[in-house]
């Protein structure tokens, strides 16, 4: 155990070898994408080059491993990993994977294959002014993959609100501490959908912005992370403490 203050625990280390000793009531996770290349000698380049847009807007993050499977090992690595993760939540848990269009496909057939229910996709969009691709569409757009663990109540008799299709939040430069961070705005939204789960699971907690998420929304959570370092700038963002601001709401 890395860290463990207010409900927040961190493990260093392989979250297959971690995920059967914790328990939540869902997984929220963000795991290297394995798409950011044409090509194998692309996906193969180092993590904190290849995700450059411009060399104008380079900033430095500490690279991190995982993110040069092609798409068959890539799919057959997130059933091993989804189908651990499923034995973490009772009945009714559940799960929620980021990843952008070009694996959308397998992580909708991976979790399937460890045990969970499909639930559908929900965009995430980033803003109207990012990622230009002249002559076709902007790549401002990236998908969050849902699960469940068996059954999950829906419509007139569940509890919570009635969410929009889409989740709209920005990248916040000033706010990363990650190369693929996500916008705390967008995981607090994340954390309040469900009342009812209350204490979330990160197997790639990266820079720790899930675990951040859950101290704001007064929740508990367990984030797992294989690089050190990001399990040191997670521990800071914790201890630096956070702003008690209002609960999010539904998009």
């Amino acid at each position: 155990m890395y860290y463990d203050q207010d409900g927040i625990v961190i493990y260093h280390g392989d979250c297959r070898e971690i995920l059967p000793h914790v328990r939540g009531d869902a997984v929220v996770t963000d795991p290297p994408y394995s798409s950011g290349g044409m090509y194998r000698s692309d996906r193969a380049a180092p993590t904190n080059a290849k995700y450059q847009i411009s060399h104008e807007t380079r900033r430095t993050y500490a690279a991190f491993a995982g993110d040069n499977r092609d798409q068959r090992p890539f799919e057959k690595w997130v059933d091993s990993w989804s189908a651990l993760a499923l034995r973490c939540v009772g009945d009714g848990g559940g799960i929620g994977v980021f990843i952008d269009w070009r694996n959308v496909a397998c992580i909708v057939d991976a979790i399937q294959m460890g045990g969970w229910v499909y639930r559908g996709l929900t965009p995430w969009h980033k803003g109207a002014d990012l990622r230009p691709n002249k002559g076709w569409f902007r790549r401002n757009v990236e998908f969050i993959v849902w699960g469940s663990a068996g059954p999950l109540v829906t419509g007139p008799t569940a509890e919570g609100e009635c969410w929009d299709g889409m989740f709209v939040a920005r990248v916040n430069d000033g706010d990363k501490q990650h190369q693929t961070g996500k916008p705390v705005a967008l995981m607090r939204q994340m954390l309040t959908v469900r009342p009812e789960w209350d204490t979330y699971i990160d197997p790639f907690m990266g820079s720790g912005t899930t675990l951040v998420a859950a101290k704001l929304e007064g929740r508990k959570a367990i984030g797992i992370e294989i690089e050190e370092r990001y399990c040191e700038i997670a521990a800071k963002r914790l201890a630096q403490g956070v702003l008690p601001f209002g609960k999010a709401g539904a998009v």
